[in-house]
């Protein structure tokens, strides 16, 4: 079997699929990945094969205050730009596969290439939030230009008929357009049709079950984890030999500002901790030379997260689940999507706290802390950690081979 796992995302978004890819491998598949450029060094490296699709995603953040935002005609181009360009990168890497597995919302023309193309195709969420679903709200987005916020009293069922809206106008005519070109009949949904009416959930039920145990339509498989057993770095080793556990601070591919920096030093010192702050793609520095105090680069964060007192990030689905798979007391700074819902969760299963969005102050950050280094929540993440499942990629590994053997 050929298995090609497609996503467009940073790393939080790649590493489940290599971890699937990898299970797959493993039991004698070929696998076949359709990433960023950036990962495309790192995936060759494990012996699998990948197509890059789009730009470099570090190069995609966030427009500054200083850049002037796209009028809707320019950004509806972009938008018609980017589906053409899927549909015409995601067809040349699905050649000879046997089954197509999705990640993220952006998959806006993967379905048709498999449909296309006579093969099953999969969808996966890596965060309920992101399903639709009575149960909760659709993650928090800016409206679109010219559509007006809703009222603070709109419900569910509400959110989510403006979230498809919002896919409907922003993909909606060029989805329809290049579906044409492939004598595909149009699509009246775009959501549903990238999400489908089975889609999967590759997180762990303890930390983040489906809301409605009785829909059966949402197949939870568990986290996809990527065993990690590099060795830490000489320097961070001998950093966290001298002293007590210290507390890790990163923000991973999110863009924080400069001055983050100093709120971050300010607390551990504040509450006498030491500190590991990982660059992470905000660039983030030390501001001064005392030794109470170190910057790292990527690192195995499952061993890491071992022995540190508490863990400080941005709410990634998978930087939170590792961190509580650790046993590591959490403070989740939530930024954007469903780092929100993740902040919520770690709140309350009683293992760590969220402030407020955005970014922290140190009295804000100290008060967190505070709280999550209490003997309880301590105690209570260990507990947790014992519950977190590791077979979500084995699981969804033997559901892929039996779907696509029924295909064929």
């Amino acid at each position: 079997m050929r298995v090609l796992l497609s996503t467009i995302g940073s790393r939080g978004d790649v590493q489940p699929l290599v971890a699937l890819g990898l299970q797959l491998k493993t039991i004698g598949h070929e696998v076949h990945l359709c990433v960023p450029p950036d990962f495309c060094e790192w995936i060759n490296g494990l012996g699998m094969s990948v197509t890059p699709i789009g730009p470099k995603v570090r190069l995609t953040g966030p427009a500054g205050p200083s850049v002037t935002p796209p009028t809707p005609e320019q950004q509806r181009q972009m938008m018609d730009s980017m589906v053409a360009m899927q549909f015409e990168t995601i067809t040349a890497a699905a050649q000879s596969c046997d089954i197509i597995v999705a990640a993220t919302a952006l998959q806006i023309a993967t379905r048709s290439v498999a449909e296309r193309m006579g093969i099953p195709y999969i969808f996966v969420a890596y965060s309920p939030v992101v399903l639709p679903s009575p149960h909760h709200a659709p993650p928090p987005l800016p409206p679109l230009p010219g559509q007006k916020p809703l009222p603070a009293t709109a419900d569910n069922l509400e959110l989510w008929i403006r979230d498809t809206q919002r896919f409907n106008d922003t993909f909606g005519t060029a989805l329809t357009t290049l579906r044409a070109s492939l004598d595909l009949t149009p699509v009246n949904d775009v959501r549903r049709h990238i999400f489908t009416d089975r889609p999967w959930l590759a997180a762990d039920p303890v930390l983040a079950p489906w809301p409605d145990p009785a829909d059966q339509a949402v197949f939870q498989t568990g986290a996809w984890f990527l065993p990690d057993a590099r060795p830490l770095p000489p320097e961070l080793e001998a950093f966290l030999d001298a002293g007590e556990p210290p507390v890790y601070f990163g923000f991973g591919s999110t863009r924080t500002p400069a001055e983050l920096s100093q709120v971050i030093i300010q607390t551990a010192r504040a509450i006498g901790r030491r500190a590991i702050i990982s660059q992470g793609w905000a660039n983030l520095s030390l501001i001064d030379n005392e030794p109470d105090c170190l910057i790292i680069g990527e690192v195995n964060l499952q061993a890491l997260f071992k022995q540190v007192a508490a863990a400080v990030h941005h709410g990634g689905a998978g930087t939170t689940t590792v961190a509580a798979r650790a046993g590591a007391p959490q403070v989740v700074i939530s930024q954007l999507y469903d780092q929100h819902y993740w902040g919520q969760r770690v709140r309350q299963l009683g293992i760590g706290t969220a402030p407020a969005p955005g970014t922290p102050t140190t009295n804000s950050l100290t008060n967190a802390l505070d709280y999550v280094l209490r003997p309880n929540v301590i105690a209570r993440a260990k507990s947790i950690a014992t519950a977190i499942h590791s077979d979500g990629a084995q699981i969804a590994a033997q559901r892929l081979i039996a779907i696509a053997s029924r295909n064929s």
